[in-house]
């Protein structure tokens, strides 16, 4: 599981947070995030996210 938020976050950088799922997923769309990135993004709760490490925790959840 470890691999999948470490996975994430590099599709994630250079977000501004807090950011709200949908934006989350755009911005990895935008990065060229494979379909595994993408559905673990699609899993997380949809609310606003501070920072990575609540997205990491959301991602580790699903």
């Amino acid at each position: 599981m470890a691999q999948d938020f470490i996975e994430v976050q590099k599709y994630l950088s250079g977000v501004d947070y807090p950011a709200s799922k949908e934006h989350l997923l755009e911005h990895a769309r935008k990065k060229g995030a494979p379909k595994e990135v993408m559905d673990d993004l699609k899993e997380i709760p949809e609310e606003e996210y501070d920072g990575p490490n609540r997205v990491s925790k959301a991602v580790a959840g699903t």
